[in-house]
């Protein structure tokens, strides 16, 4: 028999229905609404089957032990740092593992735009098993969430929840695009030591030895994970530099040029214009006056 709840040590908070009903149908708690949250240590004959599915989008993430979701015959292990996506009216059954049972954080949002962040963590509207590229940040969410609800039911806690469940959501949709830890891990170190040197001469080729992976491959992983190239990324981050020494210095162009890896002033103000549509006077000019 299943246990829905009940778990020694458990959090666990549901918004009453007329409530849920009546806040989405007012802003800004329309646009995304947690409408339960809980957690449940190492919860032993824990489950839910739902034949019609649940009419919020659920997030279960996992911390410990294990569980499993099955759905259109098909079954989906969740285990430690995963986190286990049901959208919307999707039939499934989940359950813990009867030997090592699960320990899980979860949360239910409902909302306009809870569509528009699913398309991009399910985008086939199918349950998903989302690999967590920071388990610490979303448990600290979903935490903010329920902590919320405990405080009271006022429209600002559920404003503060809000914030919280799209925070979660977005991090599961930005660990989507930017793939698995084990793909991410060379760029993220990448990111890091540029983050560190960016002033220093960039090569791609010796980023990519230094990962252990040839230039084209590092290049594919590093473009699929941030957007972009590696010179591109670097500049972004010069330019941030270069506006921060322009606002709170008075140090001339060259010298802010070459403290952030421009050799060339004419060069740096070129890239700057590409970057920000005025020259770096300019910019200078306009926030000193603001």
């Amino acid at each position: 028999m299943f246990l829905p709840d009940g778990f020694p040590g458990q959090r666990l908070r549901v918004l009453p229905r007329p409530l849920v009903a009546s806040a989405l149908r007012r802003p800004p708690t329309s646009g995304l609404l947690v409408t339960d949250a809980g957690y449940f240590p190492r919860a032993a004959n824990h489950g839910r089957r739902r034949a019609e599915g649940a009419p919020e989008a659920i997030v279960i993430v996992c911390v410990d032990g294990n569980g499993r979701c099955e759905t259109d015959g098909r079954t989906t292990v969740v285990g430690p740092g995963h986190a286990l996506v049901v959208p919307p009216g999707r039939p499934h059954v989940y359950l813990a593992d009867p030997d090592r049972p699960w320990t899980i954080w979860w949360l239910h949002a409902a909302g306009t735009q809870v569509p528009e962040l699913l398309a991009v963590i399910a985008p086939d509207e199918r349950e998903v098993l989302v690999e967590l590229h920071d388990a610490y940040r979303a448990v600290a969410t979903i935490d903010d969430a329920i902590t919320c609800f405990e405080r009271d039911e006022t429209l600002p806690s559920l404003i503060s929840a809000a914030g919280a469940g799209w925070a979660l959501l977005a991090q599961l949709a930005a660990d989507v695009v930017a793939g698995g830890r084990q793909r991410t891990e060379p760029v993220r170190q990448a990111q890091d030591y540029l983050r560190r040197n960016f002033a220093k001469p960039l090569s791609v080729a010796e980023l990519a030895r230094t990962a252990g992976l040839s230039p084209s491959h590092f290049s594919a992983l590093f473009r699929a994970a941030t957007g972009g190239g590696v010179v591109e990324y670097t500049k972004r981050l010069r330019m941030a530099r270069a506006r921060e020494l322009l606002i709170t210095s008075s140090r001339d162009i060259g010298d802010i040029a070459e403290a952030v890896g421009y050799a060339d002033a004419f060069y740096f103000s070129r890239q700057f214009r590409t970057v920000h549509g005025c020259s770096p006077s300019e910019y200078r000019a306009a926030h000193r006056e603001a």
